[in-house]
């Protein structure tokens, strides 16, 4: 046998699914053996691989076994010439097998083989190329020489960015996302390195792999889209924390003792840098705007009520009380910004009358409990009234200021449907445009662009692939599909890193496949979309969850006393008032299925109530409670939660 391409899998069903499409495409005429080995993933991986791939070698282990792990497990019975490490998100061209085992055949010298990767918008991904991480090429990447002398072979040396990304290169480490190998060099140099769990087993393998006589190579004339991101998110402190270590147990492994505490010392520091960089990002970008406002609120109050007090209220001398200032404004402006919050007067785009709504809404709320107050903490109704306009003004004035300034964050307005074109064979292309139909709620337009110009001839397309360009310019295209069933993998990469529309999307459908898989940039998780549209993980859908809990919460907890009279079980209620208040639960939940389920819904809390309770009907099936949680996850509505609650109303102590 010629080559055994070996896939981990965790929990990326749909990204598996367009990969082993890719990979049996590219092995026709190869004698090829194709491993799964999935790290218990629970959204169906196996399933879809039992179902849809009945020849590919399955491997189901019973725990995350970790990469290192699992690729050993199909390493020690693959049976091929050729050992092809390959991440579930990637997408290889038709002809990438046939060119890189040509190549370890005419160079025997080869143990190992890197191929150029780009991401889902074609850009090319730096790490298809990577040094030795030494001390000094780690110090020169943690402090950022590397990103500012990318030329220098002193300071380029992480990613070799000196050497040309369009031709073949010796290099010394291999990206594990596609790692072509010699089964006999593998014999003789040892498998993964099983001390990592995740990352760093590459750079361990590929520099064993030159201890040993052989050479590491960088092949360019094949090339794969590795969608960055989707299994591990690169910028979370968790990813920093496990690729760093491995680092460590690297320099442990193979540098000599001094060397190995001074790149540990680098480490640490990084670890702890990058770490404060991303909470100071992560809060700083929740935060910073709330405390202008509050800032400019509170400037503007202070102005308002001293000129109210000199010219209206206190004509004879006088002035407000120190607690207005010190408790009575701070309180309105916690009301008044909560209020927005709540509005969704601080999501994005910026929508200035969800700001209005707010402001509004905690005006009234400010109004009500002001008439309850005892006569002595009653400032001025005409103070709160004017500083929720001035509120206004300087909310929206500010970001005014910012959109005219070019921040992209701030842009405003309403999210705009998008423009597609979908670039298939005719009956491809319209089954990929129904499903687009039914993933985007009201597409703004949806067109069809022929392979070639015999298909153009055909009703119903707009133009052909030649044109796409001119295509994109005047109908004002946002996002382009193509139909990997039709274009082969070559065609789509070369058409993606031509990068002429850099504000276009690029997305690719798997045939036969309810989901369009995509990714913006090589920071970010690749965007799925699927036929479930999961609506429940939208940002303002678990905000608006988030207060309806809260709010039945103190309700039912204001009602304790005749409320504990009523229910079957008072002390459970009690319980599951305070488990929700502390986040542990929610109201309404997922239904328990009691099997592992078939789609990966969004992530919310274990509920006290599930989308059964409306039918009232014990022993359902394990298939109508799946479907009962798809339809809840996406047609998620904050009425649908307080239906079922009220329907519900007896068992919230259960």
């Amino acid at each position: 046998m010629k080559l055994s391409v070996i896939i981990v899998n965790y929990n990326v069903k749909h990204f598996l699914e367009q990969c082993l499409h890719s990979v049996f495409k590219a092995s026709e005429n190869i004698d090829c053996e194709v491993f799964v080995v999935d790290n218990k993933s629970v959204d169906g991986s196996v399933e879809m691989v039992q179902e849809k791939f009945p020849q590919v070698k399955l491997i189901a282990n019973k725990d995350n076994a970790g990469f290192s792990k699992a690729n050993n497990q199909a390493i020690k019975i693959a049976g091929g010439e050729y050992v092809l490490l390959l991440n579930p998100d990637t997408v290889v061209e038709d002809d990438t097998f046939k060119k890189v085992i040509s190549f370890m055949d005419s160079t025997p010298d080869a143990g190992g083989l890197g191929v150029k990767m780009v991401d889902g918008n074609g850009v090319f991904l730096p790490e298809s190329k990577r040094g030795l991480p030494k001390p000094a090429v780690a110090f020169y990447k943690i402090f950022g020489l590397a990103k500012l002398f990318p030329g220098s072979k002193t300071f380029g040396q992480y990613h070799l960015s000196y050497l040309s990304r369009d031709e073949i290169n010796e290099v010394d480490v291999l990206s594990g996302a596609f790692m072509l190998l010699r089964k006999s060099v593998l014999d003789l140099v040892g498998l993964l390195d099983e001390s990592y769990f995740m990352y760093g087993e590459d750079i361990d393998l590929s520099y064993r792999i030159t201890r040993g006589g052989f050479k590491n190579y960088y092949f360019p004339e094949a090339r794969i889209i590795h969608y960055k991101g989707e299994s591990t998110k690169r910028s979370s402190i968790n990813y920093v924390m496990v690729f760093y270590d491995a680092m460590v147990i690297f320099a442990k492994k193979h540098f000599s003792r001094k060397n190995a505490r001074i790149f540990s010392i680098l480490i640490n520091f990084a670890i702890y840098f990058r770490a404060f960089l991303a909470i100071f990002k992560r809060v700083g970008e929740r935060t910073l705007l709330p405390f202008v406002d509050t800032l400019l609120i509170f400037i503007g109050i202070f102005i308002i009520q001293k000129n109210w007090a000199t010219v209206v209220i206190f004509k004879d001398g006088g002035n407000y009380p120190p607690e207005f200032l010190l408790i009575g404004v701070p309180a309105y402006i916690l009301v008044w910004l909560f209020s927005v919050y709540l509005s969704g007067g601080y999501d994005r785009p910026i929508n200035l009358f969800r700001i209005f709504r707010g402001l509004f809404s905690g005006t009234v709320a400010i109004l009500v409990i002001y008439s309850l107050l005892d006569e002595s903490l009653r400032f001025s109704r005409a103070i709160i009234l004017l500083g929720a306009l001035w509120g206004y003004i300087s909310m929206t004035g500010l970001r005014l200021m910012l959109n005219v300034m070019g921040f992209k964050k701030f842009a405003l307005g309403d999210i705009k449907n998008k423009r597609y074109i979908v670039v298939g064979k005719k009956d491809e292309a319209e089954r990929v445009a129904k499903l687009l139909a039914t993933i985007e709620t009201q597409p703004a337009f949806i067109g069809l662009v022929a392979v070639s110009d015999e298909d153009h001839k055909s009703d119903g397309f707009i133009g052909t692939l030649n044109q796409i360009n001119d295509i994109v310019q005047i109908y004002s295209i946002n996002e382009v599909v193509f139909c990997a069933r039709d274009l082969p993998a070559r065609l789509i990469i070369d058409k993606m890193s031509e990068r002429q529309m850099p504000e276009v999307d690029y997305k690719i459908a798997p045939p036969e496949s309810l989901s369009i898989i995509g990714s913006n940039s090589i920071n970010t998780a690749g965007d799925l979309f699927t036929l479930e549209l999961n609506s429940v993980g939208k940002i303002e859908n678990k905000r608006n969850k988030r207060f309806l809990d809260i709010v039945v919460s103190i309700i039912l907890l204001v009602g304790l006393p005749v409320n504990i009279f009523i229910y079957r079980k008072p002390l459970g209620l009690i319980r599951n008032i305070f488990k929700v208040l502390f986040f542990k639960t929610t109201w309404v939940g997922y239904c328990k299925t009691g099997a592992v389920k078939k789609e990966k819904l969004p992530n919310i809390k274990p509920g006290v109530l599930n989308p059964s309770a409306a039918l009232r009907i014990k022993g359902l099936s394990g298939d109508t409670l799946e479907r009962l949680n798809l339809l809840y996850a996406r047609d998620y509505k904050i009425k649908n939660d307080l239906n079922l609650i009220i329907k519900g109303y007896r068992n919230l102590g259960d």
